[in-house]
Parts: structure tokens; sequence; C-alpha cells
């Protein structure tokens, strides 16, 4: 019986957990063996008797839970405790499903390479319809728009919508969302409902009509040069295609009350699209949520972590957002996980057929060896660096 391990996350302000309990108990009527960690899911208030009463194993030790899985199931890289790195409790040829940053921290994945683990990268899931139930990238950035957007309306020193009152008519708030990927179009959607009048901008133009369905004018800005990658995601552009789009947006972001951005390049530094300029130019009180702040920002003013005020506007960049909203999210994410299992183990065994567009795209080492191409340049880039 394959053993599956869910350990409490060990990264500092992650409360989010790979499994719940309702994952929980489908994984053992699929056949699963699962241990939990005890106090794992605390942190998104499920309780070591939930995970009891679904069947799980509650083991007290990480160093045992570890060593003895078949499949490890994370949210964040594995990391350190007591000065032990978590993976070194590996067994050879156990797997580990997770977050690994694996073209922002190649390195790490060298050394699960090393110790032959099989290791499959969430954040390299293809973004196909096929692939969309295990998508992880995308329920928790749809849980990051969806928060920034509540963020923004909670530190605006003014409201959100339109109000006809006895003393006259108070007009909406102006929101501008850079970047209308999952986080994107969520943030615009949870403004508009809030009340503001909202635009977006993204360097796909692809996404036009996904912006108006939801609500936002797209602003469009002629891009000569391609802007997608064949995934879908958007890639990294040329300098002087950046400065176009940062003098097209400054009078956008001059007239806005609220900008959130959201703009990421997988594995790269996010792009730095509001300059210190735009945002001095913004109304005193107005609000900067920079959602890219964990890879630096999209704001030149963002401190990731951090929630500054610049010649009298709010800049907020907050990290790991999704793990504000630790229930749901770990729900959405459990069944991420849940359906990848289900894809990878047949009649009791793990079959990884790398003519599969999913288990090769997600696959990063497998019986010590680097798998992923992208993986490999980073790892090449990171060395000459």
């Amino acid at each position: 019986m394959i053993k599956i391990a869910v350990p409490k996350e060990s990264e500092i302000g992650e409360l989010r957990v790979a499994l719940v309990p309702d994952t929980v108990a489908r994984c053992i009527k699929l056949g699963f063996e699962v241990s939990v960690q005890s106090g794992a899911g605390l942190g998104g208030h499920f309780t070591d008797t939930e995970y009891a009463e679904a069947g799980a194993q509650i083991v007290s030790s990480p160093k045992q839970l570890w060593g003895e899985s078949d499949i490890l199931l994370k949210v964040a890289p594995p990391g350190e405790q007591h000065g032990e790195m978590e993976m070194d409790w590996l067994k050879s040829g156990s797997k580990i499903i997770s977050f690994l940053d694996p073209l922002g921290n190649p390195s790490k994945i060298q050394e699960l390479a090393q110790r032959k683990i099989t290791a499959f990268s969430m954040e390299l899931i293809p973004r196909t319809s096929r692939a969309q139930s295990m998508d992880a990238l995308s329920s928790q950035a749809n849980i990051a728009g969806y928060k920034a957007a509540l963020i923004a309306s909670a530190s605006l020193p003014r409201l959100f919508p339109m109000m006809t009152t006895a003393a006259g008519t108070i007009p909406p708030a102006k929101v501008l969302v850079i970047g209308a990927g999952v986080a994107g179009l969520q943030a615009i959607a949870t403004a508009r409902r809030l009340g503001a009048v909202v635009e977006a901008f993204d360097i796909r133009p692809t996404v036009k009509e996904e912006v108006q369905s939801v609500g936002a004018k797209f602003v469009e800005i002629p891009i000569q040069e391609s802007t997608a990658t064949t995934g879908g995601y958007a890639k990294e552009v040329t300098e002087n295609t950046q400065e176009l789009i940062r003098k097209v947006l400054t009078e956008h972001v001059k007239k806005s009350n609220v900008v959130i951005t959201t703009a990421q390049v997988q594995g790269k530094r996010a792009p730095v699209i509001v300059s210190e300029e735009m945002v001095a130019e913004m109304k005193v009180g107005s609000v900067i949520v920079d959602i890219a702040a964990d890879r630096g920002g999209n704001c030149a003013c963002t401190e990731p972590g951090k929630n500054i005020c610049y010649n009298g506007v709010h800049v907020i960049g907050p990290l790991n957002l999704p793990s504000s909203l630790p229930v749901d999210a770990s729900q959405v994410y459990a069944k991420n996980l849940l359906t990848l299992v289900k894809y990878l183990v047949k009649d009791g065994v793990m079959q990884l057929n790398f003519d599969d567009d999913i288990i090769d795209g997600a696959c990063v080492t497998h019986e010590g060896q680097l798998r992923h191409p992208k993986v490999k340049e980073a790892l090449l880039h990171f060395a000459k660096a």
C-alpha cells in the first residue's frame, strides 16, 4: 500500500496544508495509507481529531513522517527544521509533490535529484484544459486576486462604490489592475462587485475579451513583440517594450485611486511597471497593492512584506496572499493534489509515462536526473552568476 504523508509546513507564515480531512478520506477510499503530522492543519483550522476521523494516522515526529513516506505532499518547498534539512529525511526513491520554485531555486531541485527523489513541481503543471483541475497556480492566484482587492478597499480612505446620499453623490473609486491572469481577473471581478470603476492592462492582447467579460475596460498598447509563452503565461519583454508600457500607463496610474499589480514571469524577477515617478503623480491617499511582491514587485517603491507611504501613496507589498485565507486555499490546493495523485497512480503503482504532457511537464527529477530543460537552463544561469 502506498503511504502518503502530509507534514506541517515549516516556512514562516505558511498556514496552508497539503491535504484537508475531506481529501484524506478520499485518498483512503482509493487505497492509500495517509499519515499527517500532528498540528499540520491547525493553520488552516483543521484539527488532528478531524484528520483522525477521516482515517489518517497522526504522527508526532516530522523525521519519521518524512522518512516513511512513499509520496510526500507539501505546500512550500522543503526547508529546514532544528538545523536539519527536511529533504535529507526523504528515503531514496520516494516522491514529493509540492510548490518547489524550480526556476527560482534550481539548486534545491538538483539536491533532490542527487538524493534520487522523484519530484513534481506544482508550478509546472501545464496550462491546458486536461490539466485544469490540477492547476494549483491558478487556484491559489484566484484567492490572491480576491484578497488584493479587499486589501485595497480596506486601505483606501474613501468608498469603492458610488453612493447617492442626502448630502450629494459620492463618485466610485477608480481602480487599475495591471496583469490580467487569474489573479488579475479575480481582482477585477472583486473590485467591480465592491462598486469600483475598473480598467486593466495586460501585455497579452488576447486577454482583452476576458477583461471585458468581468466588467473592466481594457487598456490597449500597441506591442510589436511576442508576449506569451506556448503555455499561455506572460513572457519577459524587452526594455524598449517595458518603457512603452510605462509611458502609456502613466496617465492611467495618475488618474487611479487604486492600482493592483499582478504581473509575474515564471522564474524571473517581476517586471517593474510602475516607476517612482508614476507613484509620485498619484493623488495623496491613493493605494497600490503589489501582488508580485514575492518576486520583487511590479512597483519600484514596493518593499516586500511591508506597507509604506511614498509621497502620500500607500504602497502595500503583501507576501503569500493565499496563506492569508488558509481554509479555502488549502481546500482547493488539496483537490489539485488529489487529482494529480489519482492521475499518476494506477492499480497501486505510480506510472510515469513521460510521453504524457502533464507528467513530462511537472516532473523535474527522476532516478537521479534533472528532467526539465527550463530547470537545467536556470541552474546553468545561476552557476554563471
